[in-house]
């Protein structure tokens, strides 16, 4: 497989199938910025260090997919909510919009999603809409 890469594998009836954690990553960024009161992701979750050092655009900035020592997989993501919008209302829709997103194109069922609300914006981030 590549190099520096994290990979999530699961048995098939034919032998393994490899999913990078980035394209799960970009999976639950797509769901989220789906849902209806999502601004815009938020990179805090300490992932995107090596973007504002110049390294590889990272495409799902404030989502991180992980494994955990049982094997089930966990998603963080950061957002910001748009203003006017119930903050619990949208944070309970992403947890099901990323959770379904994952679930149904990858195979594999997030054990949790943590939604981590890191602001508040006053209009859609024009590169998500």
């Amino acid at each position: 497989m590549g190099e520096g890469r994290e990979y999530i594998s699961r048995p098939d009836e034919m032998g393994n199938i490899h999913i990078a954690e980035d394209v799960l990553a970009v999976m639950a960024a797509a769901a989220a910025l789906e849902v209806e009161g999502v601004g815009s992701l938020a990179a805090n979750l300490g992932n995107d260090i090596v973007e504002m050092l110049g390294g590889k655009k990272n495409l799902a900035k404030g989502v991180r997919v992980s494994t955990n020592e049982d094997g089930s997989l966990t998603v963080d993501i950061a957002i910001l909510v748009q203003y006017g919008f119930v903050i619990p209302d949208v944070a309970k829709a992403v947890q099901e919009a990323v959770y379904t997103s994952v679930e149904n194109m990858s195979g594999l069922t997030p054990e949790c999603v943590n939604v981590n609300v890191s602001g508040v914006t006053f209009e859609k981030d024009a590169r998500h809409s």
